[in-house]
């Protein structure tokens, strides 16, 4: 998936072209696709090896649902009862386990500039599978919130955000970008006709393995 000096001026273009960006989070802005991964396999480590490998191997394949939606399928592999408390239950200690380690976590190289000069005064939204309260709390602890016009988190779709937001503006589709490293980044952004942009990284190559848009690794790159 390495792009040639053609691909990336390309994907430079696009980007710079934008006057509305939507930003996922994990594995856009921080490295912390990973933090993520451990969590779910230290949560569910007491049910054996195999129901670990499941939810490790479904979790990177849908990098971003919600835990939300993910957690009640878990818990049935684990032959634990999905109800609402246990749900809640477990999103507690997932939040407790992944929150320190995604403030924490690298920044994917060139992003944290691009956010904070703004060259060519694009407006940011960030759209995540992240819970709004512990999204809000990342924010406020790299001092980001600023940066981002909106901000949409847990229980929002991230179609729907993406949806409310160009409505609210009166924004064309065509005029807009969603930078996503998961299938249901490209999803939203394609239910709504806004063009599409893919950060790849080892965890999602193989999720993205028939994908031909534009793409980049990190940021110095454009």
């Amino acid at each position: 998936m390495a792009m040639d000096n053609k691909c990336r001026a390309s994907t430079d273009e696009i980007l710079r072209a934008a006057s509305t960006v939507f930003w996922d989070f994990d594995g856009v802005i921080k490295d912390s696709v990973e933090v993520k991964t451990r969590a779910f396999v230290k949560l569910f480590q007491p049910f054996g090896p195999m129901v670990v490998e499941r939810v490790r191997k479904h979790h990177e394949a849908h990098g971003g649902m919600s835990r939300f939606d993910k957690l009640p399928l878990y818990l049935q592999w684990a032959g634990r009862g999905a109800n609402p408390s246990r749900v809640s239950e477990f999103g507690n200690q997932f939040g407790e386990l992944v929150l320190q380690g995604v403030i924490e976590a690298p920044w994917v190289p060139g992003v944290e500039s691009y956010l904070r000069s703004n060259t060519h005064q694009q407006t940011f939204a960030l759209i995540s599978a992240t819970p709004q309260d512990e999204l809000e709390q990342i924010l406020y602890a790299l001092d980001l919130k600023g940066c981002f016009a909106a901000v949409f988190g847990a229980p929002n779709r991230k179609k729907d955000a993406i949806r409310t937001t160009l409505a609210a503006r009166g924004l064309a589709p065509n005029d807009c970008l969603m930078i996503g490293d998961a299938r249901a980044d490209l999803e939203a952004a394609e239910a709504n006709q806004v063009p599409f942009m893919l950060r790849w990284h080892e965890t999602n190559l193989n999720v993205f393995a028939d994908y031909t848009g534009p793409s980049f690794k990190d940021f110095t790159a454009l």
